[in-house]
Parts: C-alpha cells; sequence; structure tokens
C-alpha cells in the first residue's frame, strides 16, 4: 500500500456536520487550516480514536478504523504521539522524569527516537533538572512535544501546539519545529488558523470549511491559489524552493537557484548544493514593465502574469509564474491604481521586484 494516510469520516452533531474524505502523504507536515470551528480538532481527535466517527482510518499498512470490516483499534493501541494546545506535563515530575514516562511507554526494541537526539533538536537539555512549574509557557511546550517524540510514534498529531502562547514564545519555539521537520522522519498532522505558521511549517495543507474539504495540495501551490483565503491574507506569501549555489564573501550574499531563475541573499550559513526553502510575501513584491536596471532592489525577475483578484477597492492580488517549473509562482499585492495605470493584464511579460526574502530554516 501507499505510504500515505488515508482518510475518510462523517459525523453529524446537529449543529455541527463532518463529511471529510483525504488521502496525504505519509511525511512531512500537513497542516489542516481554517477558521475555528471549522472541525480541524474533530478530524484530529477521530484520528487518534478520541471520536468514534463513521468512516475508515489507515496509516500505509496499518488499518486503525474500517467500518466496512468492524474494525476499530483504541487510543493506546495507535501508534501516534498528541500535542495539545495545553502542555499536560506531570507537575510533580521533572522534566527528565516527564520525558522518561513517554520512553517507558514503549519497549526498548521498538524504540525508533532517541532521547539524547530529541533533547538536543528541541533545545532542552539546561531544563532536564526542574520542574514543570519553573518553566515558561515555550519551555513546557517543546518539553510537551519531546515527551510525544519519544513514544516513537508513527504518526505525531498536534493540535494547535502554539495557541497558548504569547508572540514572544510563538516566535522562539517555531525554528525548533523547523529543525524536527528537517531531521526526523515522523509524519505530522498540525491543526492551526494560523497562516504564518502553516506556511513556516506546512508540507501540505488541507483547507477546511465547515466541516468539509475545501482543497488540499502541496503548500506552495495552496499558498498561491488566489481563489483560496490564503492568498488573501495580509501575511500571504509564496514558497520557492532552491539550491545554494554560491557564495559571495566580499558582499556578505548567497546566491540561491530557482529553476531558470536565481536570487541573491543575505549570507546564509549553509553548504553549497544545499536545498533551502524561500518564503517570499505577496506584500515584498512588486511590479514593472521593463527591466528596472540600475536599483537597489537585488532581485528583479522575469515573470508572466496568471490571474488576477481583486481586494476591495483598492488592491489587486497578482499571481506570477517565475523560473521554469509550474510550482515556481510569486504573489504580489499591489493597488488597483498601478494595475490599470501599467494597463497589466493575464498572460503579460512584466519583472517582479522582490524586496525582502525569508529563508526558513
Amino acid at each position: 500500500m501507499a505510504d500515505v494516510l488515508d482518510l475518510a469520516f462523517r459525523l453529524d452533531r446537529g449543529d455541527f456536520s463532518l463529511d471529510l474524505a483525504c488521502r496525504v502523504p505519509a511525511r512531512g507536515v500537513s497542516a489542516l487550516f481554517g477558521r475555528s470551528g471549522c472541525g480541524k480538532t474533530t478530524v484530529l481527535r477521530c484520528v487518534a480514536g478520541l471520536e468514534r466517527a463513521a468512516g475508515h482510518c489507515r496509516l500505509a499498512d496499518a488499518c486503525w478504523q474500517d467500518d466496512a470490516s468492524g474494525r476499530f483499534l483504541p487510543t493506546h493501541r495507535r501508534p501516534i504521539g498528541y500535542v495539545f494546545q495545553e502542555p499536560s506535563l506531570f507537575p510533580h515530575r521533572s522534566v527528565r522524569a516527564n520525558l522518561d514516562y513517554g520512553r517507558r511507554r514503549i519497549p526498548a526494541r521498538e524504540r525508533r527516537v532517541d532521547l539524547d537526539e530529541v533533547v538536543e533538536l528541541l533545545g532542552i537539555a539546561p531544563l532536564l533538572g526542574r520542574d514543570p512549574a519553573g518553566l515558561s509557557g515555550g519551555e513546557r511546550q517543546r518539553v510537551a512535544i519531546a515527551r510525544a517524540l519519544l513514544t516513537s510514534p508513527r504518526l505525531l498529531l498536534m493540535d494547535e501546539p502554539l495557541a497558548a502562547l504569547d508572540h514572544t514564545s510563538k516566535r522562539d519555539i517555531l525554528p525548533y519545529l523547523e529543525r524536527l521537520h528537517d531531521h526526523l522522519q515522523i509524519p505530522v498532522l498540525y491543526v492551526s488558523h494560523d497562516p504564518d505558521e502553516v506556511a513556516r511549517l506546512a508540507d501540505h495543507i488541507l483547507l477546511i470549511e465547515a466541516g468539509r474539504l475545501r482543497a488540499a495540495g502541496p503548500a506552495p501551490q495552496m499558498l498561491t491559489r488566489l481563489d483560496l483565503p490564503l492568498a488573501r491574507e495580509e501575511t500571504a506569501s509564496a514558497l520557492l524552493s532552491g539550491r545554494v549555489r554560491a557564495h559571495d564573501p566580499c558582499y556578505g550574499l548567497t546566491r540561491v537557484a530557482i529553476p531558470g531563475a536565481s536570487l541573491m541573499l543575505e549570507r546564509l550559513d549553509r553548504a553549497v548544493d544545499e536545498t533551502v526553502r524561500v518564503r517570499i510575501h505577496a506584500r515584498d513584491v512588486s511590479i514593472a514593465l521593463d527591466d528596472p536596471g540600475t536599483s537597489s532592489i537585488l532581485n528583479v525577475l522575469p515573470a508572466r502574469i496568471v490571474e488576477m483578484h481583486p481586494l476591495g477597492a483598492s488592491q489587486v492580488l497578482v499571481g506570477l509564474a517565475v523560473g521554469t517549473t509550474p510550482e515556481s509562482r510569486l504573489l504580489a499585492r499591489i493597488t488597483r491604481h498601478s494595475w490599470e495605470r501599467l494597463r497589466l493584464h493575464p498572460g503579460q511579460q512584466v519583472h517582479a521586484q522582490v524586496k525582502a526574502v525569508a529563508v526558513m530554516d
């Protein structure tokens, strides 16, 4: 069987109904995205077996639920890790004892996640001797994630793990989640209504509206679809995959190649030929009819206008194709005045001026 997570759930509570079916890759981070109350957490609880819905749930060759054959594994028999909004640590045990609890649930021969590796990835070595009561919210959540990982799950479920944190704590913990994404081969179902989190962490996005699956696909495609709400957020952005080609020590710059084009970035601590993922906000992209030539903006990419979508009376969202692959898309948020003054239209060849590029760690 293909290495996928195959879900189909139907549930009717009277004031809310869930009717969702999807197949997502059993690798990387698949984000369940949508407004509060749309059913994201319900889907997660059904996957965990905490809520009983009609349908089926299969992970690769393992079947956890199949109503057709009467199969339903209880939660304790499903090899999952679950991270909640509030880190439910044992208050009377040290951080190390909390982690040991997670490890002891799994026989030694079945442990696939190393304690030292998780401690290093999440930066919690200085916390091991402390009690949960003396930790910050972000520190407690990192310990909770570590404990879930030490159960050696085949699937990690994360239910808005940053929702209870303030802005500073959330900013501090995101790099740790990105490190887990890069280093551990455990698929993650990640619930969020924060488009910024989704853009930073997700490989695959499932957009849920009122208990139904509106759309699903790879994150770069979903983020730049003008018919979906992600592209219309203030923090709307595009993701591009590139490869480090060269460093310029004289000017402190790094050249990253994307198919058919390249970007100049502030010096990256990455090896030549290493793959990187970059994020470009729609608000940081402007459009010129001609190559501006002499400009302080380092990145000017040949582009083609694919489509546009009005944003209220004063702004326009523009979808741009850059490079040589269909996946290389940018968004530009410009004024309607500029759209009309430049006489822009779909199919037109233009130049995309990129003012800022963020590298996803």
